[in-house]
């Protein structure tokens, strides 16, 4: 029998033919080139410098206005809290000759109720203490919006990211659903990191307020001393810790914050997210957009944060202003409030609320866009925008 040999050549064909097909599954199985472990921390260090910057401008901005919020959701709690004996009788007008330091008394109106509405709170507090006093306490909310901003819109990339996100390639966008997901897990984290400077800002925002509730002889000298309660926020700071301790004085309220912040920045991303798609154009991309653009999607952002569920604000401001209700939960506190008032008493200050949030929002994603825009054009670490450094840095 004869047997046939395979010259070398063909051999060596057939081997290279079965060595080629492993190699292709497995090629095929690879998984997807990562990250460098430098970019995404550069990526990352690029989140959180913008959001610092976009919270302290926005802060600035909305400031005055947020104080009116506080005073308007807390004057029950003051008006409570201080030994009155007062009747119900119209709030009386100081006279023209009155200052800010200048010891003004104000009786309350029916209910306990200091303030008929936000332009009146906001005239009233401007006649009796100036229009300074609108930024009482103002380096506690200063610092807190910068780091809540920080962390924000750190944790909100790195959830993208984590989500599979891959800006640019095919498949590699999220949904608008993944996105207000991954703006609630980025405010659940942030609350931990903001409710010590909320009870500090509120704490400061009602502690003139508190000197002027009672109009009764009876309670001058309390009120006296209540305005005088803090030298200033650090003051403010130092007392709390003494008092109340880190646990019970700086995260009280928590629960209500995480309440407020979970659905809201759901909804504060998701919306903001929805507008500025809606607005690319044909064939284009988010980076496309101008500053007008992201400053519109801001506005609707804000909004529909402070409208997701506004009452749990109530809540909490009346729980950090009031240390007598540190020992209260918030389902009490809220029950509290609603069987005195209604809805209404858990709305109270929503209207200037939104009001404020149109411009302030508006500039927060105003000026985080700018500031990754600047990134992308001067940083050379930012491999993802290489092609917009060449380009101008944004439009208006």
């Amino acid at each position: 029998m004869q047997h046939f040999r395979l010259s070398p050549l063909l051999q060596n064909s057939v081997s290279d033919a079965d060595d080629a097909v492993p190699q292709r599954v497995i090629s095929s199985r690879s998984p997807p080139p990562q990250r460098p472990r430098n970019s995404i921390m550069a990526e990352g260090y690029r989140d959180f410098v913008a959001g610092t910057v976009g919270g302290f401008s926005g802060k600035l901005l909305d400031y005055p206005l947020d104080t009116v919020k506080v005073l308007l959701q807390t004057q029950n709690s003051l008006s409570s809290s201080s030994n009155s004996t007062a009747t119900s009788t119209p709030i009386s007008s100081p006279s023209s000759a009155s200052t800010p330091s200048t010891m003004t008394t104000t009786t309350t109106t029916t209910n306990g109720r200091v303030y008929r509405g936000a332009i009146h709170c906001l005239r009233h507090t401007i006649e009796t203490r100036g229009f300074l006093s609108l930024y009482n306490g103002m380096t506690s909310p200063l610092l807190g919006a910068m780091a809540e901003n920080a962390v924000l819109f750190l944790t909100y990339g790195e959830v993208r990211r984590m989500m599979g996100e891959r800006p640019g390639e095919e498949g590699g966008e999220l949904g608008l659903l993944q996105l207000a997901m991954a703006g609630g897990v980025a405010g659940a984290i942030g609350a931990f990191v903001l409710n010590p400077f909320e009870v500090l800002k509120v704490q400061m925002q009602v502690m003139n307020s508190a000197a002027v509730v009672d109009g009764s002889s009876s309670s001058v000298v309390n009120a006296m001393t209540t305005r005088r309660k803090y030298s200033g926020t650090m003051d403010c700071f130092v007392q709390t810790v003494r008092n109340e301790g880190i646990v019970k004085g700086l995260y009280r309220g928590q629960t209500s914050l995480l309440l407020r912040e979970v659905p809201g920045n759901f909804c504060w991303y998701g919306t903001y997210e929805a507008v500025c798609k809606y607005q690319i154009p044909d064939g284009g991309t988010k980076r496309d957009l101008l500053m007008s653009n992201h400053m519109l999607g801001g506005a609707s952002a804000g909004v529909a944060y402070w409208t997701a569920f506004y009452p749990a604000d109530t809540v909490g401001s009346q729980m950090r202003a009031n240390p007598m209700y540190a020992s209260r939960n918030f389902v009490d506190v809220f029950r509290g409030i609603y069987t005195k008032e209604g809805y209404r008493g858990l709305y109270r200050g929503w209207g200037i609320t939104a009001m404020r949030a149109v411009p302030a929002h508006a500039l927060i994603f105003a000026m985080y866009e700018q500031t990754m825009c600047l990134f992308r054009r001067f940083d050379p670490g930012c491999d993802d925008c290489t092609e917009k450094r060449s380009g101008s840095i944004s439009h208006f």
